[in-house]
């Protein structure tokens, strides 16, 4: 149990020995200034409200019945019924010794879907923080012992196939292989996009190649087969290179729902939930009527009788939930399709697709933006491809890592700004409040000061580098922590908060806060180092074992915390 879920309990109890209503909360929380405590527990105020009572009265019945007996120092009323607590710094060195299971004590199903990119184009930076945010949680969820089921929902399937695969026909015609047509899968997409707009008959063929495609045509199928198998391959090659965990046996596209579109439908019609208008079926949502009243309306199936998004997302939540058996389903998808996802949501609990208990989570994300502070582009103005921005970002680093460490081989170089630069460029969008737009900076994020993955990586290296130093081994030190200076205590006590902040981001879904904390940790870190002579003379023996304890724990939670978000650690740097 954390320390903050122990102290929740205790002032709990304490609350209800006072005679404090059990729904009223201790709530808890980390003290804004030291010279408060280590946590604050502002209940009082709220109970006393409800109660009709004085708040620091009642602040008081709630510490006559707290026990906190070895494990605070001080408690005392402040201003009109804080509680602030003190901890006692044996106890907190204690917690340091304890191993604190991180698994959840509730595991479940949970359904993450994420990265989705449309196949026959080459990834872009759009793709980015889907890719990265979601795979952040997948991550932390599986640290949390919950059976993870990572779904990349690609998009293959669409009227822009039709298109795609006679442009390939005619390339194929012309005695051209077809992974040097699609070396190039952007410029190619363009070519048949100019070819569809300008040659009618050629795009009369290309519609009537979607209703072949549709229909199961063999030769169309198997000339999309080929857009798949060249676009999955980039796919997995990105995702490699980022250090992402999504691999062929994720990847659940649009086209796998296809088979039960018409049930989905029927369902719909049959339920009075979807009706006929203007031709086509479509769903009205009253629950998100606009100003005059008007249902959201959410087409289901075209007047010519083709589905759409909607219908496959549908399709989608019925598998995730029938057969994936998911308790939890979360999206990560930006902001732009919030309504499409309210639509499917409300429908999908309106037609008896997903149980009230089951968890439909939209987590939306803002935009990458560029120094002028629009949606990032190339300097021509195109889409910036994410596998171009990789090798940018790790020729940056490379020049970096090479100016500050010349003495490093070639080899070790090349791994350590791999990790740097892909680090950078994951931990910047990380970083940043999930739903907020960001700005692109590549100085930023390469820096070694401040909040980054730089200054994290170094953090690591560094504390490694003392071990070293001692000639003792990081992985297998264990010595007994004795608090006895300030900057001890601030390490200490940052130490013991890493799974209640992991507690949150696995509710919330914001890695934003694992960010923040890892940088306080680096930061305290620091501190101490600064203050609390490790490997100097006059350290006495018990003194130098237990800041080397403090080494070794602060070193494992910033690689543990990095991990999570995807982001690997160095030895040397």
């Amino acid at each position: 149990m954390s320390i903050k879920a122990l102290l929740n309990q205790r002032i709990a109890d304490a609350m209800q020995a006072a005679g404090i209503p059990s729904p009223c909360s201790p709530m808890l929380a980390l003290s804004g200034k030291p010279q408060f405590g280590d946590y604050q527990a502002n209940g009082a105020m709220g109970a006393a409200k409800q109660l009709k009572t004085n708040p620091r009265e009642l602040a008081q019945k709630i510490l006559d019945n707290l026990d906190l007996d070895g494990i605070a120092d001080k408690l005392e009323i402040a201003g009109p019924g804080f509680i602030n607590i003190t901890l006692n710094n044996d106890f907190l060195a204690q917690q340091l010794g304890t191993d604190i299971d991180h698994r959840s004590a509730d595991p479940q199903t949970i359904v993450v879907d994420y990265s989705s990119p449309n196949l026959a184009k080459e990834m872009h930076v759009g793709h980015l923080r889907s890719t990265i945010i979601g795979d952040s949680l997948a991550r932390l969820l599986e640290y949390q012992g919950h059976n993870v089921i990572r779904q990349n929902h690609m998009g293959d399937w669409g009227t822009q196939f039709g298109m795609l695969i006679a442009e390939l026909e005619l390339h194929l015609g012309e005695g051209e292989q077809a992974d040097l047509a699609l070396n190039d899968l952007e410029k190619f997409y363009q070519q048949s996009k100019k070819h569809f707009d300008a040659d009618p008959e050629f795009a009369d063929k290309a519609r009537a190649y979607v209703v072949k495609l549709q229909s199961g045509d063999q030769h169309c199928r198997n000339l999309w087969q080929k857009f798949i198998d060249v676009s999955v391959a980039h796919n997995l090659e990105i995702y490699q290179q980022l250090n992402v965990g999504l691999a062929a046996q994720h990847i659940a596209p649009e086209s796998s729902y296809n088979h039960d579109l018409d049930n989905v439908l029927a369902a719909l019609v049959e339920q009075g939930l979807a009706v006929d208008s203007e031709g086509a079926k479509v769903v009205f949502l009253g629950e998100l009527a606009d100003k005059n009243g008007d249902p959201s309306p959410m087409i289901v199936q075209k007047s010519g009788g083709g589905f759409l998004y909607a219908t496959s997302d549908l399709a989608c939540l019925r598998h995730r939930v029938g057969t994936l058996q998911a308790d939890r389903i979360l999206y990560f998808i930006d902001a732009r399709q919030s309504l499409h996802m309210k639509q499917v949501f409300i429908t999908g609990r309106k037609a008896s697709f997903v149980a009230p208990d089951i968890s439909l989570e939209h987590h939306a994300f803002g935009t990458m933006m560029g120094p002028d502070g629009k949606p990032f582009k190339t300097r021509a103005g195109g889409t910036v491809k994410l596998a171009d921005l990789l090798v940018e970002a790790v020729e940056r680093a490379e020049k970096l890592v090479s100016e500050k460490n010349p003495d490093l081989s070639s080899e070790e170089i090349a791994v350590i700004a791999r990790k740097v630069g892909i680090g950078a460029i994951k931990y910047a969008d990380l970083s940043k409040t999930r739903t907020n737009d960001y700005i692109f900076d590549w100085d930023a994020m390469l820096s070694f000061e401040g909040n980054t993955s730089p200054y994290l990586q170094y953090a690591y290296t560094r504390i490694r580098s003392i071990f070293r130093k001692a000639q003792v081994d990081a992985e297998g030190f264990s010595a007994p922590v004795k608090l006895t200076e300030p900057q001890e205590k601030v390490l200490a006590f940052k130490l013991t908060q890493f799974n209640e902040v992991l507690n949150q981001v696995a509710q919330d879904c914001y890695p934003h806060s694992i960010c923040t904390y890892l940088y306080e940790l680096a930061s305290a870190f620091m501190s101490f180092y600064e203050q609390c002579p490790v490997l100097k003379d006059g350290v006495d023996s018990a003194t130098q074992h237990s800041r080397l304890q403090l080494c070794a724990q602060s070193a494992n939670t910033i690689a543990q915390g990095l991990d999570l978000l995807g982001i690997e650690v160095m030895e040397k740097m």
